[in-house]
């Protein structure tokens, strides 16, 4: 699951945000098309994927004692479910993935390229600072274009793994009610999996089963903003070192690809 995500993820974000033949391109501005690049490169991951992750969640609840047999159960009851309700049921519980993933991606993208262009900006002006201070005018376009790749591996790693840090936990606290949402949703989906159409509570319909933004306005008027944000900690301490890592690595394998890319055109 991991790797065809990642695969559409990070190739579909830098394509939509900098290619020519781009869909956005010339139509959204710079300063929005990281945001609109990694939502809708999270949504294209997400949907490729989604298939996958239920096949994993079957196999995970399944009680088989073997690999084997533990493949067989879940791959049975994946075609009794398509057969009874349709292809579209590979993608059930799609949407509660999309109402925490795509606001986290679209602000993620968003404030990293924003942290990055900073600590990439505030580097190069250091290093020339007395060339502006002599009258080399605005350089704020001039220090920006090409600089990553000009930049050592060092400076790439540092700047990248800063910057996905920063803009993962800023991301991770604000998306922290959409997790809420769907980590509630999904229990009681699952509970209701188990043990069948679970019952409502009077009469009245349960909150799980309202809509995102109206289920998180329940829990906001239950338990205030503590509902809303039970676990952000946590979250972040999860979230920042990940996207760091994650996009560090990513920047570096890309770094030594477009220098190798540029060896062999030479």
């Amino acid at each position: 699951m991991s790797v065809p995500g990642n695969v559409v993820y990070f190739a579909g974000y830098d394509w939509l945000r900098s290619s020519s033949h781009s869909p956005l391109h010339n139509r959204v501005s710079d300063a929005y098309a990281p945001l609109v690049a990694g939502s809708t490169a999270r949504v294209l991951a997400a949907i490729c994927v989604s298939p996958i992750e239920l096949f994993r969640t079957r196999m995970q609840a399944s009680r088989s004692t073997t690999a084997a047999a533990n493949f067989a159960e879940t791959l049975t009851s994946v075609k009794d479910m398509v057969a009874s309700q349709g292809p579209w049921s590979l993608w059930r519980g799609l949407t509660l993935t999309l109402w925490r993933d795509v606001p986290f991606s679209a602000l993620y993208w968003w404030g990293y390229e924003a942290a990055r262009n900073v600590i990439t900006d505030g580097r190069e002006e250091v290093g020339r600072g007395r060339e502006r201070a002599e009258g080399g005018g605005d350089a704020g376009s001039r220090i920006r274009s090409g600089s990553r790749l000009r930049q050592t591996h060092t400076a790439t790693l540092v700047d990248s793994f800063a910057a996905g840090a920063i803009s993962g936990g800023v991301a991770a606290v604000l998306t922290t009610p959409f997790d809420v949402g769907k980590t509630r949703q999904q229990v009681f989906r699952h509970e209701g999996d188990n043990k069948g159409a679970i019952a409502s509570k009077g009469g009245q319909m349960r909150p799980e089963k309202l809509s995102m933004p109206r289920f998180l306005l329940h829990i906001f008027r239950e338990e205030g903003l503590g509902g809303l944000f039970r676990g952000w900690a946590t979250r972040t301490l999860k979230v920042a070192p990940a996207c760091a890592i994650m996009i560090s690595t990513y920047e570096m394998g890309k770094k030594y690809a477009q220098r190798q890319g540029l060896h062999d055109e030479k």
